[in-house]
């Protein structure tokens, strides 16, 4: 006996009566647009509608269906006829379903006619000419319908589906291999879930499944699903993976395993790398002093450099690069040590640009070469030149001093190779490692699910620049002038600033304001200097290194000389 699994239910019309009069007013309206529009209406029928579609499927027990599709037209038929087949089936995530469409034929009127078949992208797309027949019939062999479903398998295949035709009546049954679990079906837009009209299968006599359903517009599909237990019929499936963010960093134990396992042995070896190329020398407990405030008499202490270790070099160790400010203490320094006057100029107004003269004095004598060098970058006539106007000259020569600092701390065993050399190469070998790292994400992530492992190598590159920057290692030489900068520094910010021998404070105290400044601390020493103003006259000469205006006092000096800093830095870094 055969029992329906779902029908679709349609209603009666109703018409609503209407007088006479108007009802043949009516009549003869549509009688008029009948006869003026008949002709392009009968066309149009004929060449667009199939009065009925019979589909036949041949299920086997490894999943190939076979179909045999019967096309019928309503008056004259079209000179051909197109059918789509869609062979690509989204799934949830992303996953999707490829099925192959083959061995496709056809007839027209009984007589055999070659179809044409394309295939683009997700469509598989049959050709027919009719030949004037009334009936055409296409069949074709689909592998890859029948799906895994829980507890069996299914057959999902669109039995209608792509026709450039209307269809008034469909039909279709789908010979199966053996017992059924479900049937199903779905009729309309390609994605709808709207039950077709009927599907129906018998338990007993008759076990084929049959659907029927229509009008279906252009397009329109009529799906079915058929469900089977398990080992009845094989799933023949062929499941395709998109290409997704997800996907592509795939969390899976084997892509996560293999990334966790890079950065933990990367990781290590960056480690081992740092402390081979970038760790400093074991300290052996002995720092090498630098200067230091040695007791001349009671409550009373004078500033002592030891080893000639310059303001210039202290900043190289310190920090294994040459800054503006190293370079800003080192002309603080030369004017000190009387081989530099810096002279304050007047301003134009209360709120003009402040700006300084810098002239070479003395013979020269005990200059470092990268001293020898900035000096011969500011002046190198001898001749006073503005701080305002000494950008564009020692532009080119910074390179030099920076050069020259390097190969000093280098001679002076502070470092076994230039900082700036070994920087350099390993930053060049980092960039490298991680541009690489970047191409091999980017191609594990467009063809594979190992982008974790891309991502993984990424990191690591980061963290090889990361080494890079702390490649220059210091000798224990160095690391000793190290600990001996580190004990300074404290001295300058603790050191009392008011113990300095009468009569030499100011003295005492210019010596130690440029260590101050590329150390630390140098407001509390410029206080101290300004502190030795106690009368109101004018000081604009009573520093033999730095003069003022007319009208400068001594207390002026800490806004002065930050100013200064500040002006020769940006000017001398700055393009």
């Amino acid at each position: 006996m055969i029992r329906p699994v779902h029908t679709r239910s349609s209603a009666p019309a109703v018409v609503l009566g209407r007088p006479r009069r108007v009802v043949a007013l009516l009549a003869l309206l549509l009688l008029a647009v009948g006869l003026l529009a008949g002709p392009t209406a009968r066309d149009a029928h004929a060449e667009g509608t199939a009065s009925r579609v019979v589909a036949v499927g041949n299920l086997a027990k490894d999943g190939t269906l076979k179909v045999t599709e019967t096309i019928t037209f309503d008056g004259s038929a079209p000179g051909e006829v197109t059918q789509k087949f869609e062979t690509l089936q989204n799934l949830v995530g992303d996953r999707q379903y490829r099925t192959t469409v083959r061995d496709v034929g056809a007839t027209a009127g009984g007589a055999p006619v070659t179809p044409q078949v394309s295939t683009e992208g997700r469509y598989t797309t049959v050709t027919v000419a009719t030949n004037g027949a009334s009936e055409i019939v296409i069949s074709y062999t689909v592998d890859g319908a029948v799906v895994t479903v829980p507890d069996g398998t299914a057959l999902q295949w669109r039995m209608l589906q792509g026709l450039d035709l209307t269809v008034t009546s469909f039909q279709a049954r789908v010979l199966i291999p053996g017992t059924f679990t479900y049937v199903r079906c779905t009729a309309g837009a390609p994605n709808s879930s709207t039950p077709c009209l009927s599907a129906a299968a018998g338990t007993e006599d008759a076990t084929t499944p049959t659907f029927t359903d229509g009008p279906r517009g252009e397009g329109e599909v009529v799906g079915v699903d058929i469900g089977f237990p398990a080992g009845e019929v094989a799933a023949n499936e062929k499941i395709e993976y998109r290409w997704t963010v997800g996907r592509a960093f795939s969390p899976d134990p084997l892509p996560l395993g293999i990334a966790v396992g890079l950065l933990v042995l990367g990781g290590l070896a960056l480690l081992l790398a740092h402390r081979r190329r970038g760790a400093d020398a074991a300290f052996k407990g002995e720092a090498a002093p630098v200067g230091q405030f040695v007791p001349v008499g009671p409550g009373q202490s004078e500033f002592r450099v030891v080893g000639d270790v310059r303001p210039g070099h202290v900043g190289t160790v310190a920090d294994e690069r040459v800054d503006p400010i190293d370079v800003t203490a080192t002309l603080v320094d030369l004017a000190v040590r009387g081989h530099l006057l810096i002279t304050e100029l007047p301003r134009p107004s209360a709120y003009g640009r402040a700006d300084w003269t810098l002239t070479r004095t003395g013979d020269g004598e005990g200059l470092r070469p990268f001293e020898q060098r900035l000096l011969e970058g500011i002046a190198p006539d001898g001749s006073p030149v503005k701080v305002s106007e000494i950008g564009a000259r020692v532009h080119g020569a910074i390179g030099g001093v920076q050069d020259a600092l390097y190969d000093e701390v280098v001679a002076n065993g502070w470092y076994a190779r230039r900082p700036d050399v070994v920087r350099s190469r390993g930053m060049q070998l980092a960039f490298g490692v991680l541009m690489g790292a970047v191409v091999v994400t980017a191609l594990l992530a467009a063809f594979t699910t190992f982008g974790l492992v891309g991502l993984a190598l990424v990191i690591l590159g980061l963290g090889l620049i990361l080494v890079a920057q702390e490649a220059p290692a210091r000798t224990s030489k160095g690391v000793a002038l190290l600990q001996g900068l580190g004990a300074l520094r404290s001295d300058l910010m603790t050191q009392p600033t008011d113990q300095m021998p009468p009569g030499r404070a100011v003295d005492e105290l210019s010596e130690v304001l440029p260590y101050a400044i590329v150390l630390g601390g140098s407001d509390r020493w410029l206080d101290a200097l300004a502190a030795t103003d106690t009368d109101a006259a004018p000081d604009p000469e009573d520093l033999d290194w730095y003069h003022g205006p007319d009208d400068w006092h001594l207390r002026d000096l800490p806004e002065s000389l930050r100013n200064f800093t500040t002006t020769v830095s940006g000017t001398l870094f700055t393009r």
